[in-house]
């Protein structure tokens, strides 16, 4: 592992740069550029909040502001677009770099980083705009922000782990890519994002703590939507099991590392 980040760090100039250049291709030729990163998660927000908030707003007890429904949304859609984010652009990230990985030299562990790093640029334009817009409603709590560098690691850790374990294993089986799009929409569906969890049935609000999501979700509701302090124990769990899939994501990469050549 030491070695692993070793590496990384005698690789950052061009990680940066492939930042960088990722940012600049992907804008390059649309008329609204980096906006299209904010349009998407807020068109989501605005399309569940038009559609459920005269439904879930009474039932969001514990948020004193008449635009509670679209606080607590927001403060979950935040931690859900980085998670995906990161996990649907690694799980392709080997394929779409094939040709650069034929052609040139590098080790392929930096392209997962390339892709954290587009992600967290992309998030954080979305949270200033989040902090900002929540500051305007006066529902700002400083202290409770405190919480937010640490969520946002954890957050970061447990995507990237995901991320590189599906995009070594898609390397060599293609369905998962198609597989990934149908199980995210479900896990999108049994994280309380768009809904408060005590509006489920009580069977599935026992199932619901089994995804790690859930976790980080919910500690991301109680500090920017409830104020208060997160659940550090759940924090925790979520921390050390994002490491050990790290530990499996590395070993599983460097296993494979010298067929995906021939694959690709």
């Amino acid at each position: 592992m030491l070695a692993l980040f070793k590496n990384l760090w005698q690789w950052r100039h061009f990680i940066v740069s492939s930042i960088r250049n990722d940012l600049t291709t992907r804008f390059s030729r649309s008329l609204l550029g980096g906006l299209w990163m904010l349009i998407h998660p807020l068109a989501m927000v605005l399309i569940y909040t038009l559609i459920l908030s005269a439904v879930l707003s009474s039932k969001l007890p514990g948020i004193d502001s008449q635009f509670a429904y679209a606080i607590y949304l927001i403060s979950g859609m935040l931690a859900w677009t980085l998670f995906t984010d990161i996990v649907q652009r690694c799980l392709g990230v080997f394929i779409e770099y094939s040709n650069q990985i034929k052609k040139i030299n590098f080790p392929k562990i930096t392209l997962p980083i390339i892709v954290l790093g587009t992600s967290v640029i992309g998030y954080s334009i979305l949270l200033v705009v989040a902090l900002i817009a929540f500051a305007l409603l006066s529902h700002l709590h400083w202290l409770s922000l405190l919480w937010l560098p640490i969520l946002t690691l954890i957050t970061l850790m447990f995507a990237l782990s995901v991320g590189m374990i599906l995009g070594t294993l898609n390397v060599f089986i293609r369905d998962l890519g198609q597989l990934m799009s149908i199980v995210l929409q479900l896990l999108f569906w049994f994280t309380p994002i768009v809904y408060p969890a005590h509006v489920v049935p009580e069977s599935i609000q026992m199932l619901l703590p089994l995804n790690p999501l859930y976790h980080i979700v919910d500690g991301f509701h109680q500090v920017l939507a409830y104020q208060s302090t997160p659940d550090v124990g759940s924090l925790l769990v979520v921390f050390f099991l994002s490491v050990f899939l790290s530990v499996i994501g590395v070993l599983l990469y460097r296993r494979a590392n010298a067929e995906m050549m021939d694959v690709l």
